[in-house]
C-alpha cells in the first residue's frame, strides 16, 4: 500500500495540476482546448498506467525486500500480492482524472459519485465478495476489479455529459 500511494501520487498531482486549465478553458468556452486537454490527459493516464504496471513487475522483488525482507515467506507473499494488485494502476489514473475533470467543470456531484463509488462502494464490495470466490488472491484482485467498475462509471459520465460540456 505504501508503494501504491507513491505511484498514484503521479495521477493525483497531474489531475490537480490540470484542473485550473480545464476550468479556465471551460469558462472561456474554448471547446477545442477543453477537448485537447481531455484527450491528452486520458492518453497520459493510460501511458502512465501501463508504465506503472511494468515498473511494478520489475520492482516487485526489491520493493518487497525493503518492507518485509526480514521474512522470506512474507516477502514471497508480498511479491505475489503486488504482482496481482499492480494491474489496478492501468485504470486508476483514468478514474482519478475523470473525477478531477468533473470537479474542474464545476460538477462536484459527478466527481463525488465517481470518487465515492471507486473508493468506498466498489472497493468495499469487492473486498467482501472476491475473497469468498477466489480465496486470498481475491483480496488482491479487489482493487483492480473496483477500478474496472469505476472506469465504467467514469466512461459513462464522460460520454453522457459530452454534449453538456462540449468537450
Amino acid at each position: 500500500m505504501y508503494v501504491q500511494f507513491i505511484f498514484i501520487a503521479i495521477f493525483i498531482g497531474y489531475s490537480i495540476g490540470c484542473a485550473p486549465v480545464i476550468g479556465f478553458n471551460y469558462g472561456a468556452q474554448n471547446r477545442y482546448e477543453l477537448n485537447n486537454m481531455l484527450k491528452k490527459s486520458l492518453c497520459f493516464a493510460a501511458i502512465a498506467g501501463v508504465t506503472l504496471v511494468a515498473l511494478s513487475a520489475v520492482l516487485a522483488s526489491p520493493l518487497a525486500k525493503i518492507f518485509v525482507g526480514y521474512d522470506a515467506e512474507l516477502c514471497a507473499l508480498t511479491r505475489h500480492a503486488f504482482s496481482i494488485f499492480s494491474f489496478s494502476f492501468l485504470l486508476t489514473g483514468l478514474n482519478i482524472f475523470s473525477s478531477s475533470f468533473f470537479t474542474a467543470l464545476n460538477n462536484g456531484f459527478i466527481s463525488a459519485v465517481i470518487s465515492f463509488a471507486r473508493t468506498l462502494l466498489f472497493q468495499s464490495a469487492c473486498v467482501l465478495i472476491l475473497p469468498a470466490l477466489f480465496g486470498v488472491d481475491g483480496i488482491w484482485w479487489a482493487i483492480t476489479v473496483a477500478e474496472v467498475f469505476a472506469f465504467l462509471i467514469s466512461g459513462m459520465f464522460l460520454l453522457l455529459k459530452r454534449s453538456k460540456y462540449h468537450y
